[in-house]
Order: C-alpha cells, then structure tokens, then sequence
C-alpha cells in the first residue's frame, strides 16, 4: 500500500532565470558588452558594474538619436524612419555631429572606417 508522505508546501515558486539586461530594465545586451569590453585593452580591469553603465548610456544616446531622426521623418512627412533621416539628425545637432565626425575617439594608428553608405 502506498503512502502519502506529508511534505511541506512550498509557498514560493522556481523563479526564471533573468538576465542581466532584463534586471537593470535595459535593452541593450550587457552580456555581450562584458565579452568585448576585455578585449578592446582599455583598462587592466574592469568593475562588473562597467558593462551596466555602458549598455546605459549606449541606450541613452540611441534613444535620443531616434527621437531626433523621428522628428526628421515626421518634418518631410514620412512615417518610417530612413538612415537619412538619422544622419540629417546627427548632422544638425552640434552635439552629436561633433561625436560622430570622423576622427573622434580613435587612436593615432588606428585602421580607418569605411565610408558608409546610406
């Protein structure tokens, strides 16, 4: 005859694992920052909270980046956002053109960037 053991009830559940994007509420892909970082020889070492602020800001300067081109778009009365329209939003804010204008925040050595092509 078999028995019933009386085990006791868990009250709380298996949580899923998250990730660490999901845990600090971000998009951007932490995991995937914390492999490059290393090997970019930046700093000798890396705090763990360094790909966290990075993915932050990256978030940060893309969302505004798209607000700015989805204000392009909607000036030329256009519904999708086009890479001309980012790239006229770069281009007239002073901010912005100056971070991406070529030869910042590259090395004296460095490989050149291809042109892009929009």
């Amino acid at each position: 005859m078999s028995r019933k053991r009386n085990l006791p009830q868990c009250s709380h559940r298996k949580k899923h694992a998250l990730s660490c994007s999901s845990r600090a509420e971000l998009q951007f892909p932490m995991s995937s920052l914390d492999c490059v970082l290393p090997e970019g020889q930046y700093a000798q070492r890396l705090s763990s909270y360094t790909p966290v602020f990075l993915a932050g800001v990256l978030e940060h300067l893309m969302a505004h980046i798209l607000e700015l081109a989805a204000r392009e778009a909607r000036s030329s009365r256009k519904v999708r956002i086009t890479p001309e329209h980012v790239q006229r939003a770069l281009n007239n804010n002073e901010t912005l053109s100056r971070l991406f204008q070529a030869g910042v925040g590259r090395a004296p050595g460095d490989a050149e960037f291809p042109e892009w092509r929009w």
